[in-house]
């Protein structure tokens, strides 16, 4: 079993900045990726970026490309999503996922972007 806990989500103005954080504990040594999600109201819940475990390999979404940067730390088993130039669209639930042979979800944090 992987816990994930996400910290970091709040308001904040459009063109802002905003950093999360997610702690994982438990199984975590065999985690092939972990990622980002998000989900806005009324919407299914997208892929934002990944990172795999071993080659460090980052993806992200076309829609957050430039903006955002996710990056690990694997002393303290720690996921980062460094967020630049928020606009409305980044509203949402973001949620920390760990995949070991099946996924693992934190309880999710919101994000606002609101003047």
């Amino acid at each position: 079993q992987v816990q994930l806990v996400e910290s970091g989500g709040g308001t904040v103005q459009p063109g802002g900045s905003l950093t999360l954080s997610c702690a994982a504990s438990g199984s975590i040594s065999r985690i092939s990726f972990m990622a980002w999600y998000r989900q806005a109201p009324g919407e299914k819940r997208e892929l934002v970026a990944q990172i795999f475990s071993r080659s460090g390999t980052t993806n992200y979404a076309d829609s957050v490309k430039g903006r955002f940067t996710i990056s690990r730390n694997n002393i303290n088993n720690m996921l980062y999503l460094h967020m630049d130039g928020l606009n409305a669209g980044d509203t949402g639930v973001y949620y920390c996922n760990a995949f070991d042979l099946k996924d693992f979800w934190g309880q999710g944090i919101q994000v606002t972007v609101s003047s």
